[in-house]
């Protein structure tokens, strides 16, 4: 059965293991590039466990309790469990505060994956998703970044929509990537408007 509305999900906190098998079923349906979009990172139930305990991911539910949508949390601190994001938060470092937010000191953690089930795509999970992550995350972040392969137009479009801007792009062995970030403060109210 197609859901018909956004209330056929509810968005909140990974909670047990059955929801982190549930990001990483999803996770493997999402690998290959399609229209939609893709993942590039894989991860494993010990890495999801080990993220989890320093900041647990959003995920979106069915009404029968199966992930149909995830945003992982990635703190500076779970940044050694996948070696492969390295380079990201090197090049975070890298750049002047002032690239990421006007505000000295912001505060940042990286949104390590998001992936939406077919089912329920263009039906608000994706703004569901991030508008959670601010609300569980604003007391202890100013703002989040992520990568987005630019060849990966639909989520790009996604993350603008969102409130996401490019920091700046590079290139590496697997692609090209935008690092984008989405300062709090200043976009929460355009997202806010579209999920009432």
């Amino acid at each position: 059965m197609e859901p018909s509305s956004r209330s056929t999900f509810s968005v909140g906190l990974a909670e047990s293991d059955r929801d982190l098998q549930g990001v990483l079923a999803l996770q493997r349906a999402s690998r290959a590039p399609t229209q939609d979009g893709f993942v590039t990172v894989e991860h494993t139930l010990d890495i999801l466990r080990a993220m989890h305990a320093v900041a647990p991911s959003v995920v979106a539910r069915d009404p029968e309790g199966l992930v149909v949508g995830y945003a992982l949390a990635m703190t500076e601190e779970a940044r050694a469990l996948l070696p492969i994001l390295e380079p990201m938060f090197a090049l975070v470092e890298r750049l002047p505060p002032a690239a990421l937010s006007a505000r000295p000191g912001a505060r940042w953690y990286v949104m390590g994956q998001i992936a939406v089930a077919p089912a329920y795509r263009g039906r608000g999970v994706f703004d569901a998703l991030y508008a959670e992550h601010r609300a569980r995350y604003r007391e202890r972040f100013d703002l989040v970044i992520t990568e987005v392969a630019t060849r990966n137009a639909r989520s790009m479009r996604a993350h603008q929509r969102v409130g996401f801007r490019t920091v700046t792009t590079y290139r590496d062995a697997t692609d090209e990537w935008a690092l984008i970030a989405w300062d709090w403060p200043d976009a929460f109210t355009g997202l806010a408007s579209m999920l009432e």
